[in-house]
């Protein structure tokens, strides 16, 4: 199961768990090129304690499927309660992918776009995904009583897997008035060399096109719902074969297409990713000083480290300053205030919707 078609054998978001900070922060965006100020908003004191997790065999495999309790993925250890904006590498998973050297020439000659004009608005401490966004009444429960101060919620795109009765506008205003954050993800076209049966995979000639329209598409869902221009949409691809480069350099034009077209409409660019294949890809194209990329990242990692730091799998400088999220367990059923829900788990140092 999981909470994006796309999904075979790899696992998928939801909940997490750290101590909320609030800080005023400088966010920087691009490579080097503007430095902006962004404030942290306020969000519900954490608990103290957290549920007890299982320690997975490998930090970036999920369980086989039917191990787990719901659409996700795998479980992890232990947390750290910090979510800070400085890192240190732990070992940087690098896949073939060649930065854009070998991408779609409609790609590599698209002239970058430009940012949105106001720095995003971002939340640091824990947040938490399911696959069908909870009944408002759940919210308020949890709200307060769990750990979390933000919840992602998966706006659109052709693979996402599950129905959502529960978001619209009205709900996302109503959760947004109690305090909750929100993180738009938008389940995109997926690698050609993925396994699974997506409705939608992007191939090599129409990865440039279909990310333009996606994006676009991102843009207006997340309008729809109250998200406006200054929100951070998140991009989610899932694992792939990184060997095969083709695939890789496919995966990079769809993604940089796609990040053109919601800078272009006024809103932020995040990435939701495995470290160990599409995550890993988009790190080493930063690293190569690649066009168009991200502005935050969001990594699948299964240690069960509750932080955005030591955790972090790629090189210390990239994605710095409240610009990484990183899911660290899946398939948590954890009850607050009397409701129940499976999640997975996330710290947050990164950028947000703003809503209203």
């Amino acid at each position: 199961m999981s909470h994006r078609r796309a999904r075979a054998s790899s696992r998928r978001p939801r909940g997490r768990r750290a101590v909320l900070l609030s800080a005023a922060t400088v966010l920087v965006i691009g490579s080097g090129v503007a430095a902006l100020a962004a404030t942290t908003k306020d969000h519900p004191a954490p608990r103290a304690a957290e549920p007890a997790a299982s320690a997975p065999t490998d930090p970036d495999t999920a369980p086989a499927p039917g191990d787990s309790a719901s659409p996700s993925a795998s479980p992890s250890t232990s947390a750290s309660p910090s979510a800070s904006a400085s890192a240190k590498p732990s070992g940087s998973a690098a896949p073939s992918a060649s930065a854009g050297a070998t991408a779609p020439a409609a790609a590599r000659n698209a002239a970058p776009a430009a940012k949105p004009g106001t720095a995003p608005a971002t939340f640091t401490g824990l947040a938490f995904d399911t696959c069908t966004a909870p009944p408002l009444a759940t919210m308020n429960a949890w709200y307060g009583t769990s750990p979390y101060g933000a919840a992602a919620v998966y706006i659109g795109g052709r693979n996402r897997g599950c129905a959502q009765p529960q978001l619209t506008a009205g709900w996302v205003g109503s959760v947004t008035n109690t305090g909750w954050k929100l993180v738009p993800l938008y389940v995109g076209a997926q690698p050609p060399c993925q396994t699974g049966n997506s409705p939608e995979k992007l191939t090599a000639d129409t990865a440039t096109t279909l990310g333009t329209s996606d994006g676009n598409d991102a843009v207006a869902k997340a309008a729809a719902l109250g998200m406006r221009a200054g929100s951070t949409l998140y991009l989610d691809v899932e694992a792939y074969n990184t060997a095969d480069t083709g695939c890789a350099d496919a995966v990079l034009a769809y993604t940089q297409s796609w990040n053109r077209a919601v800078h272009n409409s006024g809103y932020w660019a995040g990435f939701y990713g495995f470290a160990s294949s599409s995550a890993a890809g988009i790190a080493q194209a930063a690293g190569a000083g690649a066009a168009d990329l991200p502005d935050a990242l969001w990594y699948a990692r299964y240690d069960g480290a509750a932080d955005t730091t030591g955790s972090f799998p790629f090189a210390g400088g990239l994605y710095a300053g409240h610009r990484r999220a990183h899911q660290y367990q899946v398939n948590q059923k954890e009850t607050y205030g009397g409701a129940a829900l499976t999640v997975d788990r996330n710290a947050w140092d990164a950028p947000v919707a703003v809503v209203g």
